[in-house]
């Protein structure tokens, strides 16, 4: 029989517009995530190679929201304070997977801008097919490798406590219920998050000063407008993520910080990136907005 876990409960009064919230929330996120994805697999012309590692940042963010919101909003209509230790686990496997998922895919996508316009002559004979779907497939074996050794380590150890301080669950919460030495499963936590964060912050920064140097000693000016807006735009996404993932890590390692704090940060980098993504793609990216809008165009003539 599956255990259960008790986490807070939320106030009467604040049940419907959490409902509401969430409700919400998730079909913006399902609407703009879905309209990305379509937009891209129904036009052949954005099947290119920036375009399809670009596919795969709204299934991270599909499969990040998918893993938190279904369950918290049954447990907002419920609100019994329990939670089948089986769903709480699944849930943080796969939050962990669009978080992992969403910076190394970022990181790929930088080094793609990278080839495309300091290399821009070599570029279609580097990113062929065949080279693409190798980096697609490393980002996506990396997630589901590093994830799985993260939870094997977890289940391996015994649980004696039940109570959570969150309405969802995560590697460090599940952590909290365990009586067992943590030694291991902390090492190799912060050893994915330090090599996380060395290779996607080191591809960024390094791809993004090269990029911006090209730009600066190019002489068309057509062409430095719209490599630099191609890239403030992916800036500005993966600064988002990295700003909120940075400040949840602490704030676990940081005993004097609130829960409420800690909870917030938490469900901010589960909600604002996987809404704002396909929206900030689908407005700075021209090529997308256009054929967006001609979707839903011909949507309405039906």
């Amino acid at each position: 029989m599956d255990s259960v876990i008790q986490h807070e409960v939320i106030m009467v009064t604040s049940v419907f517009p959490a409902f509401l919230f969430a409700t919400l929330n998730y079909m913006i996120i399902l609407f703009c995530n879905l309209t990305l994805i379509l937009t891209i697999v129904l036009n052949k012309s954005l099947h290119q190679p920036m375009y399809l590692i670009l596919l795969n940042l709204p299934m991270y963010d599909l499969i990040g929201s998918s893993a938190l919101f279904p369950q918290l909003i049954k447990e907002i209509l419920r609100n019994s304070g329990i939670m089948q230790y089986s769903a709480c686990v699944a849930q943080a496997f796969f939050i962990h997977i669009y978080a992992a998922g969403t910076v190394f895919n970022l990181s790929a996508m930088a080094y793609d801008r990278y080839i495309a316009i300091c290399y821009p002559l070599q570029y279609s004979t580097v990113m062929t097919n065949a080279h693409i779907m190798r980096i697609i497939t490393i980002v996506w074996m990396s997630c589901l490798v590093l994830i799985a050794v993260l939870f094997f380590l977890l289940l391996r150890l015994p649980r004696c406590r039940s109570e959570m301080t969150h309405i969802y669950c995560d590697n460090p919460s599940l952590l909290t219920l365990v009586c067992a030495d943590t030694t291991i499963n902390n090492i190799y936590g912060l050893l994915i998050v330090a090599l996380s964060q060395l290779v996607a912050n080191g591809i960024v920064l390094y791809t993004y000063l090269r990029i911006l140097i090209a730009c600066f000693r190019s002489k068309r000016s057509d062409t430095k407008a719209k490599a630099l807006q191609t890239c403030a735009t992916h800036l500005i996404v993966f600064l988002l993520l990295e700003c909120l993932g940075l400040f949840t890590i602490i704030s676990y390692r940081l005993s004097n910080v609130s829960p409420h704090f800690r909870r917030f940060m938490g469900l901010s980098t589960l909600i604002f990136p996987p809404t704002l993504n396909p929206i900030i793609y689908g407005l700075k990216t021209k090529e997308i907005r256009e054929k967006c809008s001609l979707i839903f165009l011909k949507s309405n003539n039906f």
